[in-house]
């Protein structure tokens, strides 16, 4: 068997490369009747805010060519809520628990930052600068290198834990906002979120979601991601975790050469949740057939 474990950091090591994508696995107890979160090497949970928050109104899903276009607008349970209901489920989860922190200002994100911090079962916080499907906050804070690095400080300043920032693609050259998050005490960087995307009905002539423009996620986006991560690989010292596009072991195989440490599985577990299963089969036998033994062996290897 091929050693498939990936070290982030010295402290900082997974079982396996394979995470949920924040807002695609719920808060990790959801699914549980379909496939075995342990499974995983990790969870990233649902976006959490410092209060509830109801997203954006109907419709904000929509099938399209390649994938799927969403505009839920960070709709989630609120810190407190969400330590209520999910913290029993997650506390007895044995890969790490990733919590995903999304915020309108720079204050909210530290307040759910400080409520979650005593609790000793999260292993790391993904922060949410990228999302393009909400009115404050989200994306503004991707798009200026300046206002990330302060954001980013201000986060190192209040926690020890594993910290990520998640990039959006929807900037002129992630290679900036990547190396702001670097100087500013971010651990990892997790490449890369939805892109813009928009689709109209043709019998009804109205977009297919309220907010008419969302964010594109799906097999199509995939080269987009490769992408920036051979761009983003050469330029930071920190891990890139790999987002965008995966179905199969193969896109898995691709990512890790590409330069990112693990991945995360996002719009293929709505069509197919045991899709894990099939990727760790694939990897195992690939690197039994290269005779790879180490999984740390092919990141970052594409001959470019």
């Amino acid at each position: 068997m091929t050693d498939l474990k990936t070290q982030l950091s010295e402290d900082f090591i997974l079982r396996n490369p394979l995470l949920t994508a924040s807002g695609t696995y719920g808060y990790g107890n959801e699914i549980t009747d379909l496939v075995d979160p342990e499974l995983y090497g990790g969870i990233v949970t649902k976006s959490i805010s410092l209060n509830p928050r109801i997203g954006n109104p109907p419709p904000r899903i929509a099938e399209v060519t390649s994938g799927m276009l969403n505009s839920i607008g960070l709709a989630n349970v609120g810190v407190a809520q969400f330590l209520a209901e999910k913290e029993e489920f997650l506390a007895n989860y044995r890969g790490k628990v990733i919590v995903n922190v999304v915020g309108s200002d720079e204050d909210e994100y530290l307040q759910v930052i400080r409520k979650l911090e005593s609790r000793q079962w999260i292993s790391a916080y993904e922060i949410n600068v990228s999302c393009p499907n909400v009115r404050q906050g989200g994306i503004a804070f991707g798009q200026d290198a300046q206002i990330l690095g302060r954001l980013v400080q201000k986060l190192r300043n209040e926690t020890g834990k594993f910290l990520i920032i998640k990039l959006t693609p929807n900037v002129t050259d992630i290679r900036i906002m990547a190396l702001a998050a670097q100087k500013n005490g971010a651990d990892a960087l997790s490449l890369i979120n939805t892109v813009y995307g928009s689709a109209i009905d043709i019998n009804t002539r109205r977009p297919k979601i309220s907010t008419v423009i969302g964010g594109f996620s799906g097999p199509a986006i995939k080269p987009i991601a490769i992408a920036q991560i051979l761009k983003t690989y050469k330029e930071v010292d920190i891990p890139i975790i790999g987002i965008g596009g995966i179905s199969d072991g193969a896109d898995v195989i691709e990512f890790l050469l590409a330069g990112a440490r693990a991945v995360q599985i996002g719009t293929a577990n709505f069509y197919n949740p045991g899709v894990c299963i099939e990727i760790l089969d694939f990897i195992d036998k690939y690197c039994m057939e290269k005779k790879i033994n180490c999984l740390q062996d092919l990141i970052g290897q594409a001959e470019v």
